[in-house]
């Protein structure tokens, strides 16, 4: 049985959960977060994952180089305030934004980041998929049998006034090939060994409402009842 959540869920700790049905702009996206982001800080909000899709684009981060954008103009890119380098997102991608006051939740940006991972991490193994850590390179991969490890999830966030915005990228069904214009994260692929994966890819029949159930049960087991009195 598939389960689904609705558009906008709360879950027991007064989380929203917001899924959106079509594709986002990236800039309405952002600036949805920012005044998110301050409504939480204000009290005026609860915390909030947003699950979406965006148009094909590419980001860049804070630590982006412009000699990893390789192909300029095939989609629009985004100069973005979170961490990291350049990535994709483009339809069959599932965008969870994560706005989460930290310091309520302990003020450990390091734990966060790892406890993103985490979920990550937990999600994929609902569907037998095993996703791992690697030192020097950012987000989760998948080692294939051939000996190669794709990339399978991103993260990239921002802090303001210790309130998370952006958050991860997984790939359940994208064109992969429009990776191929830019160095993922500055990661490059080939020569390295290191590539970009799905899991449609890895032969896995995976929607994006099958992973939507997965995270929230997976969210639940890695952030729930950790949230301190306002």
């Amino acid at each position: 049985m598939t389960l689904h959540l609705s558009e906008a869920e709360a879950s027991t700790c007064g989380m929203e959960w917001r899924v959106e049905t079509a594709p986002v702009d990236y800039p309405a996206a952002v600036d949805f977060m920012e005044r998110r982001v301050a409504d939480i800080r204000a009290g005026r909000a609860p915390e909030m994952v947003w699950l979406l899709e965006h148009p094909p684009l590419y980001t860049a981060g804070t630590s982006a180089k412009d000699e990893d954008l390789l192909d300029p103009t095939r989609f629009a890119v985004y100069r973005s305030g979170r961490g990291g380098q350049f990535t994709y997102h483009g339809p069959g991608q599932r965008v969870a934004y994560v706005m989460l006051d930290l310091k309520r939740r302990g003020g450990d940006v390091r734990r966060f980041v790892q406890d993103l991972e985490a979920w990550i991490i937990a999600a994929l193994a609902r569907f037998n998929v095993e996703g791992e850590r690697r030192p020097g390179r950012v987000g989760i991969w998948v080692a294939r049998p051939s000996g190669r490890e794709d990339k399978i999830a991103a993260i990239g966030v921002r802090l303001r006034h210790w309130v998370s915005y952006h958050g991860i990228a997984i790939n359940v069904e994208p064109d992969l090939s429009h990776f191929e214009g830019i160095v993922p994260c500055g990661i490059p692929g080939g020569i390295q060994g290191h590539g970009v994966t799905s899991l449609v890819d890895l032969g896995l029949p995976v929607t994006l409402a099958d992973l939507d159930v997965a995270l929230k049960l997976a969210f639940d087991e890695v952030f729930g009842g950790t949230v301190e009195p306002a």
